[in-house]
C-alpha cells in the first residue's frame, strides 16, 4: 500500500511538473514583445536549465502548500492563489516599477508584468489542487476555521511587522546589495559608498515614498499570507520555513538573465539579499501570527 501511494504521488508530481513549464511560458508571452532589447550578461545557469531548476522548485512549492492545508476546493484555490501571486508577482513587480520604471522599463511593460503571473495563480493552481486529490473535502475534514487572535492584538502585530520588514529590508539592501559597486552605479549612485546613517538620513529626506512604500510592502507580506498561517496543519517551526521559502524562492529568478537588469552581479546581489531577507521576515511574520499572545512574555515563550 506504501509503495502504491509513493508511486500515486511520483506521478502526481511529474504531470504537475510537467504541467508548470507551459503555463508559465503562457504568462510569459504577455511580456515578450515588450521587453526591451538590451543584451544581458549570462545568467549562473542557462535560460533552459534555469526554467527547469525553478519550474522543480516552485513545483515543489505549490504542492507543499495544497497538502499541508486544512482548506478544500476554492477555499484553497482562493486563498494559495493570493498568496503565491501575491509573493511572485505583486509584491516583486511592485519593486520592479518603484526602482526600475526610469531605468530599463519600457512603455506599457508594467501592466503586463503583473498579467504575467495570473496563469499560474488562476489556472496551475486550481489544477494542481484536483491532481493532489484535495478539491472535494473529506468527512472528516473542516473548513472551518476561525481567529484566534483578537483584532486589536492583529493590528498591533502587523504595526510591528510593517516596521520588522522595513528594518530588515533597509539594513539587507545596504549591507549586502549596496555593497557592490556596479548596483550602485546602475541605480545612478556611482563612485565611493556613503556611510550608513549619512545614506539612511539622505534617503528619509529625498525620497520619504521609499520608506512608507516598504512599510506598505511588509503589511501585504502578512496579509497574503495569514490564511496559509492560520489554515497549515505543519507545527508552527515547519509553517515558518513554508512561508519563509514561499517570500525567498521568487528571487532565485535572478539565476536567470534578464534585459530589466542586465548585469549579472546586480542580479546576484538582489537574489543574495532579497532571498535571505524576506526568508528571516518570514519566519518571524509566522511566529508573531500563528497564534494568539497572552503578553510579552509570552510571545518570546516565557510565561
Amino acid at each position: 500500500m506504501k509503495a502504491k501511494k509513493v508511486l500515486i504521488w511520483t506521478l502526481r508530481f511529474i504531470l504537475l511538473f510537467i504541467l508548470y513549464i507551459p503555463i508559465w511560458i503562457i504568462g510569459s508571452l504577455a511580456v515578450g514583445d515588450l521587453i526591451p532589447e538590451t543584451a544581458s550578461q549570462p545568467g549562473l545557469v542557462s535560460e533552459t536549465s534555469g526554467m527547469l531548476i525553478l519550474g522543480l522548485i516552485n513545483t515543489i512549492l505549490i504542492i507543499t502548500l495544497i497538502i499541508t492545508s486544512k482548506w478544500h476546493g476554492w477555499r484553497l484555490a482562493l486563498f494559495t492563489g493570493i498568496a503565491y501571486y501575491g509573493s511572485f508577482t505583486l509584491l516583486t513587480q511592485i519593486e520592479t516599477w518603484y526602482f526600475l520604471n526610469e531605468i530599463t522599463m519600457t512603455p506599457g511593460l508594467l501592466p503586463r508584468l503583473f498579467i504575467m503571473g495570473l496563469p499560474i495563480a488562476l489556472i496551475y493552481i486550481p489544477i494542481a489542487i484536483m491532481i493532489c486529490g484535495k478539491w472535494r473535502k473529506r468527512d472528516t475534514d473542516t473548513d472551518n476555521i476561525k481567529l484566534a487572535t483578537p483584532y486589536k492584538q492583529l493590528l498591533l502585530k502587523f504595526g510591528a511587522i510593517a516596521i520588522i520588514y522595513l528594518i530588515i529590508y533597509w539594513l539587507a539592501g545596504y549591507f549586502v546589495a549596496w555593497q557592490n559597486p556596479e548596483l550602485r552605479a546602475f541605480y545612478g549612485s556611482p563612485g565611493e559608498i556613503t556611510p550608513f546613517f549619512t545614506h539612511t538620513y539622505n534617503t528619509f529626506i529625498v525620497s520619504p515614498g521609499l520608506m512608507i512604500l516598504q512599510l506598505a510592502r511588509g503589511i501585504l507580506f502578512a496579509v497574503i499570507v495569514l490564511p496559509i498561517i492560520l489554515a497549515s496543519k505543519l507545527k508552527p517551526w515547519q509553517t515558518a520555513l513554508l512561508v519563509a521559502s514561499l517570500f525567498a524562492i521568487p528571487h532565485l529568478v535572478h539565476i536567470n538573465p534578464n534585459p530589466l537588469m542586465p548585469l549579472a552581479s546586480v542580479r546576484l546581489s538582489h537574489m543574495v539579499e532579497t532571498a535571505t531577507s524576506t526568508f528571516v521576515f518570514g519566519l518571524i511574520i509566522v511566529w508573531l501570527l500563528h497564534r494568539r499572545h497572552y503578553s510579552i512574555k509570552d510571545l518570546f515563550g516565557k510565561s
